[in-house]
């Protein structure tokens, strides 16, 4: 059985390292540096790979060279692909700046194919709102959102948010969402239509409510901020491994949080993506309890 099938959309991302600033309109900066690395829901495949986890990205990619490249980086890291759909990649242009960056996407929307789905059978699926249609009966359900899913569902979150379901989403999505300005206040509305709702509060760490009880995690200093592209795809890979793990609420936020936090400290998310065996040695470090045991697997 796979253990986890990401839904989310993947991108060729570029990023164009060393910028001082941003150009303004009509203005050019030069980069010092321009790589080429998965991103989206690449991003999530990588993590959930590199930690152990039986991973599927069940989006198809492009039958371009952008999705070729992307194929040969995934299956180097043991992430398990889909047939590729007739058309282009999914592309984003990232500018890091200033601890921040600026993006420009081109995503041509290629859809999840239910038929893949069915014969993955994953324990585990991480997904937008609108694949939720897509997800077998009786899968656990990590959803994120997006900032234009944010604004298209602000207020009237899906019936489909079921309880076997955990909302994922930052701080500035959760407050539109739930129509509520604190983050404490957004995760409790959120709870009430998904199993479990988790805010992430930047370099503040992350928040939970699951069950009716609120959790939280501190934010993580692991040095100089590089690069914050991706550090929420990793955090969800990170919480889905700790899920899978059978850890408690409170301590899927600590794992997840450390993860994310130790990935911004160089260009590109899959670059500061660690395996799990590396980042148990730096969760010992900073004094986090090595987890159980893996849960066994159902056959």
């Amino acid at each position: 059985m796979t253990d986890v099938a990401v839904l989310t959309t993947p991108f060729l991302d570029l990023t164009f390292g060393g910028l001082v600033e941003l150009p303004p309109l009509g203005g050019e900066r030069f980069a010092t540096e321009l790589t080429r690395s998965p991103g989206g829901g690449a991003i999530t495949a990588t993590g959930t790979a590199r930690l152990g986890l039986d991973t599927v990205l069940a989006v198809p990619l492009g039958d371009d060279p952008s999705g070729a490249f992307l194929a040969a980086t995934l299956l180097a890291d043991g992430v398990r692909l889909v047939a590729p759909h007739d058309g282009p990649t999914a592309t984003t242009v990232v500018m890091p700046a200033h601890g921040d960056r600026a993006l420009v996407t081109f995503d041509p929307g290629a859809p999840v194919r239910c038929s893949d789905l069915e014969a993955l059978a994953p324990r585990a699926v991480v997904c937008g709102v609108a694949q939720l249609d897509a997800v077998p009966t009786g899968t656990e359900a990590y959803v994120s959102v997006g900032d234009r899913e944010a604004h298209g569902y602000a207020g009237r979150l899906p019936e489909a948010l079921a309880e076997h379901s955990t909302l994922i989403v930052n701080e500035p999505e959760a407050r539109l969402l739930a129509g509520v300005a604190d983050a404490a206040d957004a995760a409790y509305v959120l709870a009430e239509r998904a199993g479990t709702a988790v805010v992430t509060i930047g370099s503040r760490g992350a928040i939970a409510v699951a069950d009716g009880e609120l959790h939280a995690a501190r934010g993580v200093d692991a040095g100089a901020v590089v690069d914050t592209t991706g550090a929420g795809d990793l955090f969800t890979a990170a919480y889905v491994w700790a899920g899978l793990r059978g850890m408690a609420a409170a301590d899927r936020l600590r794992w997840a949080v450390l993860y994310a936090s130790l990935s911004v400290t160089v260009p590109t998310a899959t670059a500061g993506a660690l395996t799990e065996a590396a980042l148990i040695d730096e969760a010992a470090r900073r004094g986090l309890p090595a987890p159980s045991p893996p849960s066994a697997k159902e056959p």
